[in-house]
């Protein structure tokens, strides 16, 4: 951790040091995430599987959707998470009338302070900062949407002929309120498969939901501790693609991912009658990074299974469009991957590599 970055007691010891190892660093990595929940807890009451997604995906480089009713701390989440993370955070209300401009930054007429010549000058917009929550989102029109979305993927903005790169790392959170309709823009597949993550925020418990009273109306609250610095965050998102796979996880999220498209032939009957298009191959991508960012925050340099089975609800559940049958049925795609993970075998003996075979189901 650098100098100047502040830290819990507790966080010290979980700094990432360049110089460890990298099996070293994943048992101090385990424990920054257990130092950065503790610190959440003093202003977040549960979200536990909430939390624990969003730090995959920060440090799996991705983004993602938040999709909740209002007054869930969605806000206060994102920006806790920013302070315990040591990064710079941004809110973008999104409104009918939002422009790319608004987000992006556009050229201002502006005087050069050492010739006193009047330029144009590139005035950057919120999106640059370290994590951007684009709040309610599909309340804006399309080409304002497609201007994050953009961002996103190049992690630079254009503007005047020049290109200006975004500061790393660097994350979007997305939010969407699923009871407002009228009056929306919903985001198209195509746009949707660029979140890592569909991340679904409950309702809390009876005991959590006493537990915010207390502690939102019991006076002022702790203030949050650094836990990691920027240049922690870029060397353990570094990390996660050094965590070494076996060829039977690549064979099992093959097969998972597959199943997801009524026309393959190991589909599923249950796919074929609910699912008009499955998932592309960046679902494969973003479970098999998911797993490896999962494995290292909770201490492993291996993937399992069980870390793939995690993150298959909320890699899958924006990348399948489910067909009239499913709607009439009341089938969402959250039914569907569950229904996948419970009928496709996880057994390793199954997925031995063959380079003459297929990734199929071997039953």
């Amino acid at each position: 951790m650098s100098q100047e970055s502040k830290s819990s007691p507790g966080a010290k010891d979980a700094t990432w040091q360049p110089e460890i190892s990298d099996v070293e660093a994943v048992k101090k990595l385990k424990q920054a995430r257990e130092d950065i929940t503790l610190e959440l807890r003093k202003a977040i009451v549960g979200m536990d599987s909430v939390i624990d997604e969003v730090l995959i995906a920060i440090f799996s480089r991705g983004h993602a959707l938040l999709e909740g009713v209002p007054g869930l701390a969605k806000t206060l989440l994102v920006s806790s998470i920013a302070k315990t993370l040591s990064l710079s955070f941004k809110r973008i209300q999104f409104t009918p009338d939002l422009m790319p401009s608004d987000i992006t930054g556009s050229e201002l007429l502006q005087d050069d302070a050492v010739t006193g010549a009047r330029r144009f000058m590139f005035s950057k917009g919120p999106i640059f900062a370290n994590i951007v929550l684009a709040d309610e989102i599909n309340r804006t029109p399309p080409k304002t949407q497609a201007a994050l979305l953009e961002a996103m993927q190049e992690k630079m903005v254009s503007a005047g002929g020049e290109d200006f790169e975004l500061d790393l790392p660097f994350f979007v959170l997305a939010t969407q309120n699923p009871l407002e309709q009228e009056g929306t823009y919903a985001l198209p597949e195509a746009q949707l498969d660029r979140f890592m993550f569909k991340i679904h925020v409950g309702y809390p418990s009876r005991k959590e939901e006493i537990g915010i009273m207390r502690s939102v109306t019991g006076g002022k609250r702790a203030p949050l501790s650094q836990v990691l610095s920027k240049a922690d965050i870029l060397a353990l998102q570094d990390l996660v693609s050094r965590v070494p796979v076996a060829d039977h996880i690549f064979e099992y999220v093959a097969t998972l991912v597959r199943a997801t498209r009524p026309m393959e032939e190991q589909a599923p009957g249950f796919i074929r009658d609910f699912v008009s298009w499955g998932c592309g191959p960046r679902a494969c991508l973003n479970l098999i990074t998911g797993a490896k960012a999962r494995a290292i925050l909770h201490g492993r340099f291996n993937v399992s299974v069980e870390d793939v089975q995690a993150l298959t609800v909320p890699v899958l559940r924006h990348r399948m469009g489910l067909n009239f049958a499913a709607q009439s049925e009341g089938v969402d795609a959250e039914h569907v991957a569950n229904r996948l993970l419970k009928e496709i075998p996880s057994d390793e003996s199954l997925y031995k590599w063959n380079p003459n075979t297929p990734a199929a189901v071997r039953a």
